[in-house]
């Protein structure tokens, strides 16, 4: 018996255009460039075309008219399909305004009169961003930095709960990268294709929030000149990123409270029933069991949202992910701030002996400050900022993880141990042992357990080694026989 290929389905082009004279022309041009379009003439046969199509969409083609006059609903619709699909505006001459409200969705301007290669350059960009959907897996693009226990913690709870729709409760203080942890939890879902949706509750005034989550309709309050959508409709299929839900007002803790339990909401304005297909993460750096009891902030609420809490550590409590940390802010502040910097064991101390109470935003901060004062040079502890200069330096067992939370995959530790028989290998101002230290040698300990470190790090790579060490291989060899090592 002879089995057929299976037959190759061609993706799909909707074209909604009401004028009968600009969809004929935008059909022959489509035609000429060999796509044979789909035509809607309402919102009933969009939806249609939505929900009954056996073919892969690339795309869709609507004339700027209608975005203008009904983009809220026209968005509500494509929100609807099982994948996110390009926006062709036929009419636009640049990105339309309503797109900055509907950020999830690209949408691409088609001129008119309309010109094949226009029209050719925006099919090739919606064939492009098709087969990059296609390619796209959930990875963990934002995976909170930190390999001590605390954060080998976070990292295990967050890859635990990702795959479930489950709501999760963030809690920590202010700068501990409760909004990272968020968008991780969203890459490693199954809703990692989907929009993520932010939403600051502490930032917007109680009067508009509402407006701001659930949308409203024309005319709904003074200053409502069109309908705009919220972001429970923006993060259809989603998540949506509660901040600060501490600081939400009782009002609209029972609204929000409805929507976790209905699944549903109404916009401002309408009496219309909208389904949501919303993941929820909250976080807060506020003590919600106080603020319940001091009535701030309603216990059933609570109990919806704190269905999984993860508990984000302060940097304070986490110094041995000093290194990697300041790693990773440099190395994402090359990309756009001026030429790396570089700390030397001195600053390095230094830093690990502070409480940090911005956690890793101050870090950040402090960073982008000294890259734009000693761009591309190494940063001393002399050279910090005065308030950054106040305590002792911290020993170096406060950057290195403990015996018993070694990890091979560690950093490379800045500062070496000192030994029972050793001076303090890194006296503060007035704090010199008695006898001194001996410089030269302090340094080659610093510079043999650095080695030692890459080495690990490349598992006994000599090139990889000198490359995570930034020096020539040959410079390698030689240190090796320097130090009587073996890769």
């Amino acid at each position: 018996m002879r089995i057929e290929p299976p037959i190759a389905v061609e993706p799909e082009i909707l074209l909604f255009e009401p004028s009968d004279s600009r969809a004929m022309l935008s059909e022959t041009v489509l035609r000429f460039l060999e796509i044979e379009p789909r035509r809607v003439h309402s919102f009933e046969d969009l939806r249609d075309a939505v929900r009954g199509s056996t073919a892969p969409l690339l795309g869709v083609i609507v004339a700027k008219s209608l975005v203008d006059t009904e983009g809220a609903r026209f968005a509500e619709i494509v929100r609807a399909m099982p994948q996110p699909v390009p926006i062709a505006v036929l009419g636009a001459d640049q990105r339309p305004g309503v797109a900055d409200a509907f950020g999830a969705l690209v949408w691409l301007p088609v001129e008119w009169p309309i010109k094949c290669s226009r029209l050719s350059a925006v099919l090739a960009e919606m064939q492009v961003l098709r087969e990059r959907r296609g390619r796209r897996k959930p990875r963990a693009q934002y995976r909170p930095s930190g390999r001590s226990s605390a954060m080998r913690s976070v990292h295990r709870m967050i890859e635990q709960v990702a795959p479930f729709d489950t709501n999760v409760l963030l809690l920590g203080e202010s700068g501990t990268g409760k909004e990272m942890a968020a968008r991780h939890i969203h890459e490693l879902s199954s809703r990692a294709n989907q929009p993520f949706v932010p939403v600051n509750c502490g930032a917007i005034p109680a009067e508009l929030l509402e407006s701001e989550l659930f949308g409203h309709e024309k005319g709904a309050f003074t200053g409502a000149l069109s309908a705009r959508i919220g972001r429970f409709e923006f993060a259809e299929g989603g998540t949506l990123f509660l901040d600060e839900i501490g600081d939400m007002s009782l009002q609209m803790q029972v609204k929000l409270l409805r929507v976790l339990q209905e699944r549903c909401f109404e916009r401002v304005g309408s009496n219309r029933v909208i389904q949501c297909n919303v993941r929820i993460i909250a976080a807060t750096h506020r003590d919600l069991q106080a603020a319940i009891d001091g009535g701030r902030f309603r216990e059933d609420l609570f109990y919806r949202l704190n269905v999984f809490p993860i508990q984000m550590p302060p940097l304070r409590d986490r110094l041995e992910d000093l290194p990697i940390l300041i790693e990773h802010l440099l190395e994402r502040q090359t990309r756009t701030a001026p030429p790396p910097i570089r700390l030397d064991p001195g600053a390095m101390g230094q830093l690990a002996s502070l409480s940090w109470p911005g956690n890793v935003r101050e870090l950040a901060n402090l960073l982008e400050r000294l890259a734009i004062l000693y761009p591309g040079r190494t940063v001393r502890a002399e050279d910090l900022p005065d308030r950054y200069r106040g305590g002792a330096v911290a020993p170096a067992a406060v950057l290195a993880p403990r015996p018993e939370e070694a990890d091979p995959l560690d950093p490379p530790v800045w500062i070496p141990a000192a030994s029972d028989h050793a001076p303090n290998p890194n006296p503060a101002d007035g704090d010199w042992p008695n006898g001194g230290i001996d410089l030269k040698d302090h340094l080659n300990a610093i510079e043999l357990r650095l080695i030692r470190k890459a080495l690990v790090e490349a598992d006994g790579t000599i090139a990889e080694a000198a490359r995570l060490l930034k020096m020539r291989r040959t410079t390698l060899v030689e240190k090796l026989r320097k130090y009587q090592l073996n890769a």
